[in-house]
């Protein structure tokens, strides 16, 4: 069933869309077969549909799966509830604690809306080796990893609310009093139906299932062209892919199939890259406002709020009063004197009863017993731990206390003990983490307080001494166990007096960021706050209590501990183990004891109902209060709700529960007291999402999908007062209608954070401002870290937690809601128990929101891909808010708090680091980064009309510069005498027959071949014989010369010479890669026409092989002759060409843009351009030179070739590739022979350079020295690579490199080479540049360690004779200094013009021949390089005397990336990429269709492919403003890189549409 973008749903009549969506309702409740649903469908559809033709069918074709029939109508799903229970835990999944109907059913229907107007998404391509998921239980036992978040991680099922009950049309009953308007009334049904109502919305993959052209599990097509080894393959000079220069356009290759852009049809990349263009179009979320201009100077601005938005009415609320604390007569003086009344007038009663791992009672702990163990405690810990003169304990010191969640009375006994000894007890988790050493640090802590048990489980030195944990400082480890404390003399006496602002003990709590703060209680706060408890809960003496939390910190401290003593009562302690084992024993605790109070969470609630089917006969009739603890998150209705619903029948009373909010810093900040029976329940809110984004109340009548339930604490409490002020900014009090952060002033709250005095200011004495900003009273109060607001009759309503706050674009999202809506989304097929993170991380002057979820080791790909699009569209629908990344890792590997929660900024922080190692992952930049400034419109330039004064443009000096004359340096007799190297090379053979000119070396070191002067001209005598004979050619025929680099070269170029032949130099193919490297070599075989092939035995026989054959048409190879055997005959005559004009030889290259262009050389292009090497490197017949470089085009083959017999230096010849096998060849070369100039291209400065940095001893052990070098010059047609050469000359100064020795040349295909150091004139220099301007072909300089700036270098020096002119492209005008523009050149040794087949001129003209298009009198030819830079005069002196112009390439005008009409050079986002993660080995970037594809190379493991993906995404994003659209990670060697040491980037490029590169990981961003 075709349905083309097109017909958005949205656009479709509102009554259409109506029935559109009951079709849809009925599909899911079964009604109505799939068949049925389609026809119907259709025939609606079909008045709005257009034809679409010539569209993929693949794309067109919508599936839908036959949806499961629902197995139980919500009527009979509660009879099956207790067995559907019963079957999930015994599966081990826990993830249905979490659910919340309200918002499944909310969820459910937000994908249903967004299934009409669904797109293919395209699905990462992923290698099948990678990720073997270990089965979850590998890494850890199962049930540690269960997202229960005992404290402080996140289950926020947000309960959202999908049926809006009628009454709520009304605006005033926004908080609806019967609980019927809670969608949940049927609790129990709907709770339960969700089991089968997976059908509702399944189709999504589906559609992902038919959209890719063929089926993953098959490996991709790995052609030859990438090296499978993991080292690189030897450089290869690839075929191009773009048209060869002058090339008819029907004689293109005809391999590539003629669609878009050269992209086969059948290509799986091009299509999903298609599909990520469609999605792509879809309008942004937000709408985007006015784009704002990045202006150069300025950093870009946030979008303006929306005008629509909704802002809060009300007035300004006023702080809300507790009832009056009642003054009772026999309340205690400080909470130790209660201890001591209970523990001497009534030392039988029951205090706390601890639990074995059954649940069974174990041990009852009295009051009495708690007296004097106590008591005995304290004792000791004053008088036995040091001597008399110096205890190591004195009142008001801080001790940890470290004791494990199953023993309540050891814990209890040490607490009471220490407040007794008027210590601190700070109680922390058992030992480990790095940020509790950072508390216990803060805190001064030198004294640890265990159990023996506990001491023995913690890790020992070989010694037997504790290890000293990570980050900790060193503690003295004391155990509290009876047998080791001294009974106390008749006489002594603990000091209890009244309670006062003294510390009492210090909580600790984990901020956002992941530090670790102690909250200080003071012994008045501790004791006011037990009795606010007291009176809120209205205890009374001898009561049974269960609390199931822990009662090291918060509500479980505060009842199961302080509030206990306070009343006399009973605790029955239920640890985190028993929970596991047996989810029920709690209920069986209440029963058991008749329990008159019980402390839970909700995750407490969800798991009894999970067990219930286990025990029929428990009541809860006994309980007056169940106290929820985590109340205040909004999720906490629905399972409130119903654990009700199954339990009233249980004898459960509506009006006991009871929830409450509390926080570390103001304790209980609210709690629902106890009902009245048969009186009215409480209302819930049901408020607008969109609403609680801008912090503002509103009923939610418009979208119910994307409503928040949630239910009231209860009142203030009593002595307490409440205000809600701005989370942000000074503490301004908030409005009626609009959300805040809860302040509470009372006596019992925390006093400060210990040791931490300027964050304490902000928390603890906040003092409320009035919207002037004048102090409203000066009670001070403390920020609770809660959000919410104060509803009618004065309930508290929370709706979340500062900590999990996200503001992104100015709005504020929950994470708790949004994990909530992952969890809706049918997470049980995908995520593991439920475990998911929800953080936000500052990318691009925003905040960014980022998803993290363990995956079920038993999903498959396809669940998992589902799962992740059908998140991000439910989050968009009902939080209106985007994603920036969805990542799902292995089950049980996110890191945990100590009760098993997810440890958020942990998780964060891997994400940052690219540490999390994912398994999946969606990034969705294009949706959510919505902040990009304005796309540049290119400004006309300056036409020719503007002014010229002299050399100025425009108040500036003409970006002009130039090397020394060569008519004023004359050069002896050599040159008047000889226009032809031909004629030099003859004239050394009679004036110095035995000076030797080359020496080639091998991989040993070893001289394998030389030529003095009479041997090379023998030698190329012979070859011209051979030519005349054999060949039968003519004068200005082309040969192609065949050798690997070395002296047969040489010999073979000077015999074409001497025949009048032209040579043209071509690289070898490789044997083990025929099928790359050939096609190159016919190509240019074809292209310069060649007469003959001159080459070795070994090559001949490799160019007729059959695996020749497979590659090219070897039957049409023209003659090849072999030059291995040569007759010994003497030629009659040496050519001499008519005129120093004609050609001497043809330089055949591929560029890095995948081109191959032939330049042709004239003789006398060819002596002027070794005069003026000669020149500038002093080079004459005493001097030596070592050139390590490929010979076959460019400067390269001049030095190799040409230089030696025009100037009579001898050149010491080192092959690239002999480096592979012996790192040490160069450099031990250059030692050896005392060389003053070496050449050599970056590829093998890299070698040296990464294979030889930490070897520099080993290097100076064998006597390799480098002080005698002068000038090392890398060969390069690029901008120099600064970092590069500066590595080099730092790692190797040890060895006596001097740091003023290396510099870089610059060449380009019109003249080959136009700088060179040299060995006189200035150094060179560098500049820093800011990247934002040159983006905007601008030069702006700025200092050193700016932001965003980049470090260049001059290319050398300007050789002689040649002048250059920075020229805007478009306008051919003359530009300005330190302007940026084209660099072109003028030079006596300029080649004359492309060799094209078809002698296309226009092009040569505009390339080798063109003029200015004014300022310039002298109408100068000039040639342009194709390489943009500039000019920037120097207070250097030249060689001249005056100031030296220095010229700074910046890169290939072929190679620049257009993007938002900005040019961007590859090399600077190639660089920002490669600094992101260690395992990033190499880089490189293209564009396709207008997307940024970035291609890396993984050195690490393949775990970490997926951690690059965001890492990636976020580099580019912050300092290039470009959003990543394909990220593409391979092995090492993958990218392609020619001789000189240059990413092919067009030929990766072809290598990634057509499949080739078999890579690890292919990310989408949407």
């Amino acid at each position: 069933m075709a349905e083309p973008a097109a017909a958005g749903v949205s656009s479709l009549p509102r009554e259409v869309r109506e029935q559109l969506a009951e079709l849809e309702l009925e599909l899911s409740e079964g009604d109505i077969t799939q068949k049925g649903y389609e026809k119907k469908r259709a025939k609606l559809l079909a008045p709005y549909v257009p034809q679409t033709q010539g569209v993929d069918p693949a794309l067109q074709k919508e599936n839908r799966t036959q949806m499961p029939v629902p197995s139980a109508t919500p009527a009979s799903a509660s009879s099956s509830s207790s067995s559907k229970f019963h079957r999930a835990r015994s599966g081990g999944a826990r993830d249905e604690r979490y659910r919340s109907d309200i918002h499944t059913e909310a969820v459910q229907a937000a994908l249903a809306k967004h299934k009409e107007q669904k797109m293919a998404l395209p699905m990462p391509t992923k290698r099948r080796s990678t990720f073997v998921q270990s089965p979850a239980d590998a890494c850890t036992p199962p049930d540690t990893s269960s997202a229960s978040e005992d404290e402080g991680s996140l289950r926020r099922q947000a309960a959202l609310s999908a049926a809006l009950h009628q009454s709520l049309q009304n605006a005033e009953s926004w908080i609806n009093r019967s609980i019927q308007g809670s969608s949940t009334s049927s609790s129990a049904s709907s709770t339960l139906s969700h089991g089968e109502g997976k059908g509702t919305s399944g189709s999504l993959a589906d559609v992902f299932a038919n959209t890719r052209i063929e089926n993953f599990s098959v490996p991709p097509d790995v052609t030859a062209t990438t090296s499978s080894s993991s080292a690189r393959p030897a450089a290869i000079d690839l075929p191009p892919s773009g048209i060869v220069k002058g090339m008819h356009k029907g004689s293109n290759r005809s391999s590539l199939m003629d669609t878009a852009d050269g992209v086969p049809v059948s290509s799986r990349v091009s299509t999903k890259i298609q599909q990520l263009l469609n999605t792509l179009k879809r309008p942004k979320r937000p709408p985007l406002k006015e784009f704002f201009v990045d202006d150069f100077e300025e950093i870009v601005e946030v979008p303006q709020p929306d005008p629509n938005q909704p802002k809060p009415e009300g007035r300004q609320m006023t702080p809300v009063k507790g009832e009056p604390l009642g003054v009772v007569c026999n309340w205690p003086p400080a909470l130790e004197a209660a201890l001591q009344r209970w523990g001497t007038t009534q030392a039988k009663c029951p205090c706390l009863t601890a639990l074995d791992v059954t649940g069974k009672p174990v041990y009852t702990l009295t009051y009495g017993k708690l007296w004097s163990r106590s008591l005995k405690l304290a004792y000791t810990l004053l008088n036995k731990l040091g001597t008399k003169n110096e205890p190591v304990l004195k009142p008001g010191d801080r001790v940890a206390l470290v004791y494990p969640n199953n023993d309540p009375v050891m814990f209890m006994v040490a607490f009471y003990g220490c407040l007794l000894a008027e210590v601190i007890p700070v109680p922390i988790e058992d030992a480990g983490g790095q940020q509790i050493g950072f508390l216990l640090g803060s805190c001064g802590i030198a004294l640890a307080l265990t159990t023996e048990v506990c001491l023995k489980g913690l890790p020992k030195t070989q010694n037997g001494e504790i290890v000293q944990f990570k980050g900790w400082p060193r503690l003295k480890w004391v155990v509290t166990d009876s047998k080791y404390l001294s009974k106390s003399p008749k006489d002594w006496q603990p000091n209890i007096s009244a309670a006062g602002t003294e510390p009492a003990y210090i909580e600790y709590k984990t901020s956002k960021e992941g530090s670790v703060m102690g909250v200080t209680v003071s012994r008045i706060a501790m004791l006011s706050h037990c009795q606010a408890l007291s009176q809120a809960c209205n205890y009374s003496e001898g009561e049974t209590i269960v609390n199931v939390l822990d009662f090291k910190k918060d509500a479980g401290l505060w009842h199961g501990i302080l509030t206990n003593v306070m009343n006399k009562l009973h605790t029955i302690s239920v640890p985190y183990s028993v929970m596991k084992t047996c989810p029920l024993s709690w209920v069986q605790r209440v029963h058991a004891h008749k329990a008159k109070v019980a402390l839970v969470k909700c995750r407490d609630l969800h798991w009894a109902m999970m067990a219930h089917r286990d025990q029929r006969d428990v009541s809860l009739s006994s309980l007056r209060m169940l106290i929820v603890t985590d109340g205040a998150n909004p999720w906490s209705v629905s399972s409130c709700d119903a654990f009700l619903s199954l339990f009233q029948s249980h004898g459960l009373k509506p009006e006991a529960i009871c929830p409450c909010a509390t926080s570390p810093e103001a304790m209980t900040i609210a709690i629902r007291r106890p009902g009245v029976p048969g009186a009215p329940l409480p209302g819930r809110a049901i408020l607008s999402m969109n609403g609680l984004s801008f912090g503002v109340i509103r009923v939610n009548t418009e979208d119910k999908n994307s409503a928040l339930t949630v239910q009231d604490v209860g009142h203030v409490m009593p002595g307490g007062m409440m205000c809600i002020v701005k989370p942000d900014g000074p503490p301004q009090l908030c409005k009626t209608d609009e959300i805040g952060e809860i302040c509470v002033s009372s006596r019992a709250g925390g006093m400060m954070y210990y040791g931490l005095a300027g964050v304490t200011k902000n928390t603890f004495e906040v003092i409320p401002v009035n919207s002037a900003g004048s102090p409203v009273g000066d009670v001070p109060f403390v920020r609770s870290g809660l959000l919410g607001f104060v509803g009618p009759g004065s309930l508290v309503f929370v709706v979340g937690k500062m900590d999990g706050l996200l503001t992104v674009s100015g709005r504020r999202h929950n994470a708790d809601d949004i994990v909530a809506t992952g969890l809706a989304v049918e997470s049980i097929k995908t995520v593991y128990r439920g475990r998911i993170a929800v953080f936000s991380v500052s990318v691009f002057y925003d905040e960014r929101i980022v998803v993290v979820a363990e995956q079920r080791p038993d999903a498959s790909e396809e669940d998992s891909f589902q799962w992740m699009s059908r998140v991000l569209q439910a989050i968009d629908s009902i939080h209106q808010v985007g994603v920036y990344c969805l990542a799902l890792v292995p089950a049980n590997t996110l890191p945990k708090t100590p009760l098993g929660g997810i440890h958020i900024s942990q998780t964060k922080q891997h994400f940052l680091e690219g540490s999390l190692h994912p398994c999946n992952i969606l990034m969705c930049p294009h949706t959510c980064v919505t902040n990009l400034p304005k796309p540049r419109q290119k400004q006309p330039g300056v036409g020719p009309a503007s002014v010229m004064v002299g050399n100025l443009v425009a108040g500036k000096r003409i970006a002009q510069a130039s090397g020394r004359d060569l008519g004023q340096i004359e050069d002896n007799d050599l040159v008047k005498k000889h226009q032809f190297l031909t004629e030099v090379l003859q004239w050394r053979a009679q004036a110095t027959p035995d000076h030797p000119l080359f020496l080639l070396l091998n991989a040993k070191g070893t001289t394998v071949c030389t030529a003095t002067c009479l041997q090379l001209h023998k030698k190329a005598e012979r070859i011209a014989s051979i030519l005349y004979d054999k060949g039968h050619l003519n004068a200005g025929d082309n040969v192609v010369l065949l050798y690997p680099p070395g002296i047969e070269l040489i010999a073979a170029f000077y015999g074409c010479l001497y025949a009048g032949c032209i040579p043209v130099t071509v690289r070898p193919p490789h044997a083990q890669s025929l099928t790359a490297t050939l096609p190159t070599v016919r190509m240019i075989v074809e292209v310069s026409k060649a007469a003959c092939i001159l080459t070795t035995q070994t090559l001949m026989r490799l160019l007729k092989s059959k695996e020749a054959a497979a590659a090219v048409d070897v039957k049409t190879w023209p003659t090849i002759i072999d030059t291995d055997d040569l007759p010994r005959k003497r030629l009659s005559q040496v050519y001499k060409p008519p005129t120093p004009e004609m050609l001497a030889y043809l330089d055949f290259s591929v560029s890095t843009t995948g081109m191959l262009t032939g330049v042709k050389m004239s003789h006398a292009a060819v002596s002027g351009l070794c005069r003026a090497i000669k020149l500038q490197c002093e080079l004459y017949s005493s001097r030596q030179i070592a050139i390590c470089l490929d010979p076959y085009c460019g400067l390269g083959f001049v030095l190799w070739c040409l230089c030696s017999v025009y100037s009579g230096h001898q050149s010491i010849l080192i092959p690239p590739m002999e480096l592979e096998s012996n790192l040490f060849l160069w450099l031990s070369t250059v030692s050896q022979y005392k060389i003053r100039d070496t050449f050599c291209s970056y590829s093998v400065m890299e070698l040296c350079t990464k294979g030889l940095g930490n070897q520099v001893e080993m290097l100076k052990a064998r006597g390799i020295n480098l002080s005698c070098v002068r000038t090392c010059v890398v060969v390069a047609e690029e901008r120099p690579r600064v970092s590069l050469t500066h590595s080099f000359s730092k790692l190797f100064k040890d060895i006596g490199l001097s740091s003023r020795a290396v510099s870089t040349t610059f060449g380009s295909r019109v003249n080959v080479a136009i700088c060179l150091q040299g060995t006189s004139g200035p150094d060179p220099t560098t500049v820093y540049v800011d990247l934002k301007s040159l983006r905007h072909d601008r030069v702006r300089l700025v200092e050193r360690g700016a932001p965003q700036s980049l470090l260049l270098s001059e290319s050398g020096k300007i050789l002689p004779g040649v002048k250059v002119v920075i020229v805007n492209p478009e306008t051919k005008g003359p530009l300005g200094d330190s302007h940026l523009g084209e660099i072109w050149v003028n030079s006596p040794h300029t080649a004359s013009g492309y060799y094209t087949i078809y002698d296309n001129e226009t092009l040569q003209a505009d390339h080798f021949n063109t003029r200015l298009s004014f300022g310039d009198a002298a109408q100068t030819l000039w040639a342009r390089t194709g390489y943009l830079g500039f000019v920037r005069r120097t207070e250097l002196t030249a060689a001249s005397g005056e100031r030296h112009d220095a010229l700074y390439v910046v890169g290939a005008l072929d190679e620049t990336l257009e993007l938002r009409g900005l040019r961007y050079h590859p090399i600077d986002i190639e660089t920002s990429v490669s600094r992101t993660h260690r395992s990033i080995a190499e880089c490189a970037v293209f564009t396709w269709t207008n997307l940024l594809v970035v291609v890396v190379e993984l050195c690490g493991c393949e775990q970490e492919a997926l951690d690059l993906v965001p890492l990636v995404t976020n580099v580019v994003l912050e300092e290039h403003y470009l959003i990543v659209g394909v990220v593409v990670v391979v092995d090492p060697g993958v990218i392609p890189i020619n001789s000189r040491g240059e990413k092919q980037r067009m030929h990766l490029r072809d290598s990634f549409l057509a499949d080739q590169l078999d890579p690890i990981y292919v990310a989408y961003n949407m």
